[in-house]
């Protein structure tokens, strides 16, 4: 007879397959699966989901996955007791987790331990934790299934180098061509009255669909000024008309007037816009929402712009879920082909037809603006520390780099010059990626006219040297301030003065112009936004030319000039800069970050710190963590 309150059904003796089930997911190893998508979220969304941080733009502490993670394993250890468990009983539990996982994942069960575990953990709010997790879940155990981790790794993440080694992120190098590299020629300057090109570049964007003026501007959500943030306390006022001094994005109007206010600036011969559209609103993305917000405002930037040629990049928030990227060799509903095929239609009156075909591959494309010059667009997010999806395998990811080399070749070849856009920055990439691009730019700096970023949402400069040496600046990647206001900035874009369209043009930056919108002036009652000029970069630093040894230079005189070191805080913010002072080690921390165009490399700042003092400013490394 069954017991009293179970049915025949649940009573009756299991099959050997039922219990193999029951074994692999019992609650000690459905924990421990729940655990691992936990530490995956706090991987990749810490960029977005810092609920405790200040809602200012400041130098933070590094951020690459280890940082992180002795930031949250601690709290874990103490939360569950870690420490008397042994290095061979953790080893059990994970090789049970991952035999269980590839014979059924359970997909539903493991996201449920990991919303309690976020919950217990206070990653952040309820409704957050759960909205996060179902988003995350399918794609994470499906990276987990094809095995992200071995025991070895999983144990020395959680125990300690003793019981394992956790660096799942291997060295790679691509190959260059056996063609032996030019003598390095720096450009001559453009004659007098040669023809210069205005480039509009635009970049994080961050259209927020639900933005609500008068909601709080400091609510518990990683995003807020929206429905669902709440009305502020008495005492505290609540967003504003145009944008917020806090963590909000942008309503549409204020992307209309940025876009309908463009006339002084102009006119521009073309544009850069390296992506971030959607907002900051992770744990809730749907796919159609990132379609609507990808094809609402493509569709506002022709609107404005008319005939002017627009040549996007992929932003690491266009996915959902947010930074999911997976290589092309990932297929069906796990790939990113939904989202390549809607950019292939909402850019193509932008892009021919051989950059729609890469585009619809790998999110990456090369196209000739003029006669003479080549511009590459990459996707940057096969470098990125946070797409998850690299943890499967993070070897030049689609090719790219080797792509990258063939078309820096045969630019080279034919005499062209080349500029590269992209979204992350090179030396926020991982490790290897980072390298790898830095030896390219190295190889290639005779040809390599230019290179612009976004992501950072400040406004700031990469250098790049010779690796011999590491002392002649031979590149400069610009990283523009973004059109958000994602955390405490003013909306701004910025405009470059690029040697002109004529034979012999050597396509390098003469100077650029940054614009914002004064947010304080803008939401005072009966306003009218007036977008400002806010700096021109070689009269506001005294530069003689925009050349990377002008911009290494302008690092070491800020060393020693706090005058010219405020002036370039309060740039870099974009006219807000944050109250709290920014002092010695953030400081040197800030002016390392401008000569650290490769990842991990602290020998680029050698010379930057007289007194040793090299490893203080290191801790306090400015990756800002509101991308």
């Amino acid at each position: 007879m069954p017991r009293y309150g179970a049915s025949p059904r649940q009573s009756r003796p299991r099959s050997g397959r039922e219990q193999g089930q029951d074994r692999t997911f019992g609650a000690p190893r459905l924990l421990w699966m729940g655990l691992v998508l936990v530490l995956a979220l706090a991987l990749a969304l810490s960029d977005s989901l810092v609920l405790w941080a200040p809602a200012e733009a400041h130098p933070l502490p590094p951020q690459g996955h280890p940082a992180r993670l002795h930031r949250i394993v601690p709290r874990l250890r103490d939360v569950f007791g870690w420490g008397n468990l042994t290095c061979p009983v953790c080893k059990g539990l994970f090789t049970a987790i991952n035999l269980g996982l590839k014979k059924e994942p359970n997909v539903a069960r493991v996201g449920s331990m990991a919303i309690k575990l976020c919950n217990l953990l206070k990653i952040a709010p309820p409704a957050v934790c759960q909205s996060i997790v179902q988003l995350f879940e399918d794609d994470m155990v499906e990276v987990w299934r094809r095995s992200v981790l071995s025991p070895s790794e999983a144990c020395g993440l959680l125990l300690g180098s003793t019981c394992g080694h956790w660096d799942i992120f291997s060295s790679w190098n691509i190959s260059l061509p056996t063609v032996p590299k030019p003598p390095p020629k720096p450009p001559s300057p453009p004659a007098p009255g040669a023809p210069v090109s205005r480039v509009l570049f635009l970049t994080d964007l961050h259209w927020d669909h639900d933005y609500l003026e008068g909601m709080d501007p400091d609510c518990a959500d990683p995003l807020c000024c929206r429905q669902g943030s709440g009305l502020p306390p008495a005492s505290r006022p609540g967003a504003g008309y145009w944008g917020e001094y806090s963590k909000c994005d942008l309503p549409l109007r204020t992307l209309e007037s940025l876009l309908s206010g463009l006339g002084p600036a102009g006119p521009f011969d073309m544009v850069y816009w390296t992506g971030d559209i959607p907002a900051h609103d992770v744990w809730h993305q749907t796919r159609q929402d990132q379609l609507r917000a990808l094809t609402t405002v493509t569709a506002l930037v022709r609107k404005f712009l008319g005939p002017v040629p627009v040549y996007p990049a992929v932003g690491n928030h266009e996915s959902t879920p947010v930074n999911s990227f997976p290589p092309p060799f990932i297929e069906g509903n796990h790939s990113s082909r939904w989202l390549y095929e809607a950019m292939a239609k909402a850019w193509e009156p932008w892009l021919p037809a051989e950059a729609l075909r890469t585009l619809r591959i790998g999110g990456f494309y090369a196209l000739s603006p003029y006669p003479g010059l080549r511009l590459i667009s990459l996707n940057m997010n096969f470098c990125s520390r946070e797409n998850f999806w690299l943890l499967i395998n993070s070897t030049d990811p689609a090719g790219q780099l080797q792509w990258l080399v063939g078309e820096l070749q045969a630019a080279e070849d034919r005499g062209d010059k080349v500029h590269i856009i992209g979204h992350i920055p090179p030396g926020h990439c991982l490790k290897s990626w980072s390298w790898n691009y830095y030896r390219i730019v190295a190889r290639y700096e005779n040809t390599l006219a230019a290179q612009f970023f976004g992501h950072t949402h400040v406004d700031e400069f990469e250098v790049f040297y010779d690796e011999e040496t590491l002392s002649r600046p031979l590149a400069v990647a610009f990283l523009a301030p973004s059109a958000t206001t994602y955390i405490g900035l003013n909306p701004g874009y910025r405009v470059y003065q690029i040697d002109g369209n004529y034979s012999g043009s050597s396509h390098i930056v003469l100077d650029h112009e940054t614009y914002i919108l004064n947010l304080t002036q803008a939401n005072t009652p009966g306003a009218i936004p007036h977008w400002q000029l806010l700096y021109r970069a070689r009269e506001t630093y005294g530069l003689p030319n925009t050349l990377p040894t002008a911009w290494h230079n302008l690092v070491y005189r800020m060393r020693g000039d706090m005058q010219l070191f405020q002036t370039f805080w309060f740039l870099y913010h974009k006219g807000h800069p944050p109250s709290e002072p920014c002092g010695t080690p953030c400081r040197l921390a800030t002016l390392c970050a401008q000569l650290s165009a490769r990842a991990d490399s602290p020998a680029l700042c050698r010379h930057l710190m007289l007194d040793g003092s090299l490893p203080e400013a290191q801790s306090l490394w400015p990756r800002p963590l509101f991308c």
